[in-house]
């Protein structure tokens, strides 16, 4: 069963909707973005989130103690970076780590074969902050990648209109979505709903993450 992650929640109500709807990631954001929250506010946040569901804070180019600290006061699961972070830097954090890696042809693809991490995560290159546009790549760049045994996670531009035919293109182990399951900048209950519904529906070709 293909995994999703909802990201950049800010509220009680979208973090227990999303839990109780299936979602097996809530992230929160600690980068600079409309969707950041501080250590306090994720730390409050965190008691809604059931144990069964893992949380992840979204980091770019941040200090490790910064890193480790709110880790420690939130109780984060994963930490997902987001910036230029060196292969030794995530080994270093002590943590399991979600690297973001921007796509914009195969070569972007190479620079994975160098990290040793929890989850890959397939982003579209940066809008105004790092951490993808809202739209996607062209999934025919992964589609055609041997990841081996690499743990992929797909984000970019996904919305309940298109994640059934991305998840049948690029067979990842999980999706990562943010701005499309919002409405006017804020995150909609609604679209979390449909969106994990229909991820969870699109899961049925049985392949393996990686497969070709």
């Amino acid at each position: 069963m293909v995994q999703v992650k909802i990201c950049g929640l800010q509220n009680k109500q979208a973090i227990q909707t999303a839990a109780e709807a299936g979602a097996d990631f809530i992230g929160f954001v600690f980068a600079k973005s409309k969707r950041r929250v501080t250590k306090e506010q994720a730390a409050n946040l965190a008691q809604f989130v059931p144990s069964n569901v893992k949380k992840v804070g979204v980091f770019v180019n941040e200090d490790i103690e910064v890193i480790r600290e709110i880790a420690q006061d939130v109780g984060l699961d994963y930490v997902q970076l987001h910036g230029d972070e060196s292969p030794a830097f995530c080994q270093e954090i002590g943590l399991p780590v979600i690297k973001a890696f921007e796509v914009r042809g195969a070569s972007d693809l190479d620079k994975i074969s160098s990290y040793e991490c929890a989850y890959y995560l397939l982003d579209s290159p940066s809008g105004k902050y790092r951490g993808g546009s809202g739209e996607a790549f062209d999934w025919q760049v992964a589609k055609e990648f041997d990841f081996l045994n690499k743990k992929i996670l797909l984000a970019g531009g996904l919305k309940v209109e298109n994640i059934e035919e991305a998840i049948a293109e690029v067979a990842p182990a999980g999706v990562d979505v943010s701005s499309g399951v919002e409405t006017s900048g804020e995150k909609d209950l609604e679209k979390i709903k449909a969106f994990i519904d229909a991820a969870k529906k699109g899961d049925g070709n049985g392949k393996l993450s990686g497969a070709k």
